[in-house]
């Protein structure tokens, strides 16, 4: 275990000055809940910890895009937000389904450096990006989504649909989060690789995302709007299972981001 140090002792200090400013202005603004600051908070704490940009430089590239275009267009997602258990203002829950697996894999490089370690972490958040992205501009601007798995028309919002629009915009996410790792990242990165690697792993995680909507996430039949939605409480279960519900998902999502992102560094830095 480090010393207290005095250097330590600065950075501890400027980390928790960090995490609580965080967590105050997202709860201010109405972005994130009492509990999604806290645990935002600490993450963010985290990262500023970490002492270097290379690590905070995907996550709020993450976080600050994200946030905007969860609340431009909100009149005409408005509909297919009823299909949600939850609206856009993200609670402790939904912090971590999207940073958690980020979070390991910053621990894991510290535990065991190296930049494979690195490349994971930029894809966890790399899918997370991808995956909201094709939400949020999707459900906006896609149309009628279709069915990942069989092409079938399907709601606006429902789980496990796709639209070019929202194709596009997956790629478009995971490319901004693997820019931002790319300009900040030390040479000993190969950042062609890191880059092309990310955004590789972030459309994988946000597929696998669709693809788990589509068949075991939790549906529950709304006894007064005879629609389906992820809301528990609304009615009895028709499709999924009952504890994979969006959080689930979205954590999966990373959890495939950051190992495609391990994974395709490895091979293509060899390349």
């Amino acid at each position: 275990m480090p010393a207290f140090t005095d250097t330590l002792w600065v950075r501890v200090v400027v980390a928790l000055v960090a995490g609580g400013a965080f967590a105050a202005g997202t709860y201010r603004v109405r972005v994130l809940s009492r509990s999604g600051a806290v645990a935002g908070g600490g993450l963010a704490a985290s990262l500023v910890a970490a002492g270097t940009l290379t690590w905070i430089a995907p996550a709020v590239t993450f976080f600050v895009l994200s946030s905007a275009l969860s609340k431009v267009g909100r009149a005409a997602k408005a509909q297919a937000r009823t299909h949600e258990a939850k609206g856009d203002v993200r609670d402790a829950a939904q912090v971590l389904a999207n940073g958690g697996v980020a979070w390991g894999c910053l621990l894991l490089a510290f535990i065991a450096p190296g930049p494979a370690w690195y490349a994971a972490y930029v894809g966890a958040w790399a899918a997370a990006a991808a995956d909201t992205w094709a939400t949020e501009l999707g459900t906006w601007l896609g149309g009628t989504p279709r069915s990942v798995l069989t092409g079938a028309r399907l709601t606006p919002g429902a789980s496990g649909g796709v639209t070019g629009v929202g194709t596009r915009a997956s790629v478009a996410g995971a490319a901004s989060v693997g820019l931002a790792a790319w300009a900040t990242a030390p040479a000993s990165h190969e950042g062609g690789a890191l880059v092309a690697g990310v955004v590789l792993a972030g459309g994988l995680g946000a597929l696998a995302d669709s693809v788990l909507g589509a068949t075991v996430q939790a549906r529950y039949r709304d006894r007064l709007t005879d629609t389906l939605t992820e809301c528990a409480d609304a009615g009895p279960l028709v499709q999924g299972w009952s504890w994979v519900n969006n959080e689930t998902v979205n954590a999966a999502c990373t959890l495939v981001g950051a190992i495609g992102g391990y994974i395709f560094y490895l091979l293509l830095a060899r390349l």
